[in-house]
């Protein structure tokens, strides 16, 4: 099952008591206090484990502690510490305060281990309280208490491209003939209820990451369908592909305009993303009339670009990598993941935009 929100009270350990203990050898006069120290509590970890893809196992462990510390023992011997408890996560996970809403971490590589809840001192032994006038102390110190702590945990999914889209419009499809992930596929709308991951190898050693999340429909960000509940998972992604059905009974138009509404209200961060533009199903239709619509986006977008409408190859545009215009899509490209059109044009230009972005951002 696919969890990306969880809450939890997370609690470090309390450090032992001290003890109160004095020397009882024989021979030995005046043996005086020999209590030693309690041991530390337990800390609390936040861990990041990439082979972690959701928050699932966090289901029915609603309360996370780490172990108390032990108490002082005799002859001035510590007593152990407390073991302290790993949280592990999936990258993407965001810790928040649950009382007042502040991130607190927002955890990403993996491998990254932050302390999050310190455990509480072990107390002191009666040994520490020996002096001139006090030969027989006969107290020791408490072991302070741990925190205590009530978090929401929140996965957003990592990923290089975010397919947009309306339901069954050909994402998971497109996601499962391009990567190495296994969504489920049927001719019915919501089929994909969780979102997916999936790295795409375009070879020369490149890859990314694209996820598919469910479909969005006309009032999403109002709570209608399944789509804007999981559209945080793509507020990571630094470049967006629409889907667009040539055999929707929408137009494209009212599909774009539609999706790119949905997502300005949710996100306006979200709706400035760069982005290309994908026709779905074209080998539904001919080349001719796959090429008028393509011309159409064009247009639609304002994009002073042509393309040669009675060509009997499925034509597309693509801007200068170099010189693009990041309020445009950087392509409009029809394609078909059944009939292979024009899908490894799609893999080298998402990898060409992917990792020019990149470059850009550091």
């Amino acid at each position: 099952m696919f969890t990306d929100n969880v809450e939890l009270t997370l609690s470090s350990g309390k450090g032992g008591p001290g003890s109160v203990s004095f020397r009882r050898e024989k021979h030995v006069i005046q043996g005086g206090p020999d209590g030693g120290d309690g041991g530390r509590g337990g800390d609390v970890y936040f861990k990041v484990d990439k082979n972690t893809h959701t928050l699932s196992h966090f289901r029915r462990k609603q309360h996370i502690k780490a172990k108390n510390g032990q108490d002082g023992m005799g002859r001035k011997m510590y007593g152990k510490s407390g073991e302290s408890a790993d949280v592990i996560v999936p990258p993407g996970t965001q810790v928040i305060d649950a009382q007042s809403g502040e991130i607190l971490f927002d955890l990403l590589e993996d491998g990254e281990r932050v302390l999050f809840l310190k455990g509480g001192k072990g107390g002191l032994g009666n040994v520490h309280f020996k002096s001139s006038t006090n030969q027989k102390p006969d107290y020791a110190q408490p072991g302070l208490p741990g925190e205590t702590k009530e978090v929401k945990l929140e996965l957003k999914l990592i990923a290089d491209v975010g397919l947009v889209g309306f339901p069954n419009v050909g994402k998971s499809t497109l996601i499962s003939i391009i990567s190495n992930a296994t969504p489920q596929i049927a001719n019915y709308e919501f089929t994909t209820i969780t979102p997916k991951l999936g790295v795409v190898d375009v070879g020369d050693y490149r890859s990314f990451v694209m996820a598919d999340i469910p479909g969005i429909i006309g009032g999403a960000s109002d709570g209608k369908g399944l789509g804007i509940q999981f559209l945080k998972h793509i507020e990571r992604t630094e470049f967006l592909l629409y889907m667009i059905d040539v055999t929707s009974y929408r137009s494209i138009e009212e599909q774009y305009e539609t999706l790119k509404a949905e997502l300005d209200n949710f996100s306006h961060a979200l709706a400035k993303r760069e982005y290309a533009i994908a026709l779905t199903r074209c080998d539904t239709l001919d080349a001719k009339n796959t090429n008028k619509l393509v011309q159409e986006m064009l247009d639609i977008n304002d994009l002073k670009a042509s393309i040669d409408e009675n060509s009997e190859k499925y034509e597309f545009f693509v801007q200068d990598i170099y010189d693009r215009d990041k309020s445009k899509p950087y392509f409009i490209m029809p394609i078909s993941s059944i009939a292979k059109i024009n899908i490894e044009k799609l893999n080298y230009a998402l990898a060409d935009i992917v990792y020019k972005i990149k470059d850009e951002d550091e």
